[in-house]
């Protein structure tokens, strides 16, 4: 796990143990450490979350000066997407500051310009070109990842020049702790037969455990991505580092991001 600790601020991210990317790519991972916000969206004491969420019933204010408190990890400002669970991915470089755009996934291949996504229990997907020239973020729920969102990403992603391509998977919630039933067994399985063996059958009402992680991986491989990194945290479980929706319900969200420099 390598975090990144600022001590003036108490700010802790994740910079990506990410072996492939490129040296001009730079990406992080926020946690629930080192903002303003209070439970039920602050950090496990109640005090000073981080959440980046504005969506989810944080005071506006604290949700402003939280995203202030990541300036610096930042090439510039952002602009966040409104998340649908859905399959489409935009290009980042035409979002305008302040704009609305409902998407799960950007990508860019200009400088400076940072791909972003939030979760707490889904699956942040960060995605570089191996030659650094192109870039892009996915959030990963399983309706979009059974949708085809990752898919669609790298279609763009190879339109824009990305051809060998490296993937990172960010904080998500494990394979021991994501109970699911049989409508999303079947969402990914009649689709891809071989997503079989990310499911571990459960006695209990017909549910399964999914390895979310594992799904992700079987669906890259089949895109040809074989270089991938990450896929060792559980949000669930790890209460210090993260927000989860599933462990808590009303909570905050992390973000994950990328940019070439």
């Amino acid at each position: 796990m390598s975090l990144v600790r600022d001590d003036d601020t108490g700010l802790v991210l994740i910079e990506p143990d990410w072996p492939d990317c490129p040296a001009n790519v730079r990406a992080y991972s926020s946690t629930r450490i080192g903002g303003v916000s209070l439970a039920p969206f602050g950090d496990a004491d109640g005090t000073s979350g981080l959440n980046l969420a504005d969506h989810v019933g944080d005071n506006i204010n604290s949700v402003r000066m939280n995203r202030s408190c990541l300036s610096d990890f930042f090439p510039r400002d952002v602009t966040f997407l409104s998340q649908i669970h859905g399959t489409l991915a935009v290009d980042a470089t035409d979002i305008r500051e302040g704009s609305i755009v409902e998407a799960d996934a950007s990508f860019t291949n200009q400088p400076n310009v940072s791909c972003v996504v939030l979760t707490a229990d889904c699956l942040p997907i960060l995605l570089a070109s191996t030659d650094g020239r192109c870039v892009a973020a996915v959030h990963a729920g399983w309706r979009g990842m059974a949708g085809g969102v990752i898919e669609a990403t790298v279609q763009e992603m190879r339109r824009k020049g990305g051809r060998e391509i490296t993937a990172w998977l960010g904080p998500a919630i494990g394979a021991n702790a994501f109970e699911v039933g049989i409508d999303v067994f079947d969402a990914f399985t009649q689709k891809m037969p071989q997503q079989r063996q990310n499911f571990k059958s459960q006695v209990r009402d017909g549910k399964y455990l999914a390895d979310i992680y594992g799904l992700a991986r079987t669906v890259l491989h089949s895109l040809a991505i074989n270089r991938i990194s990450g896929g060792e945290y559980c949000t669930f479980t790890e209460l210090e580092l993260f927000y989860s929706y599933r462990r808590d319900g009303l909570t905050g969200r992390m973000a994950s991001w990328i940019w070439i420099e």
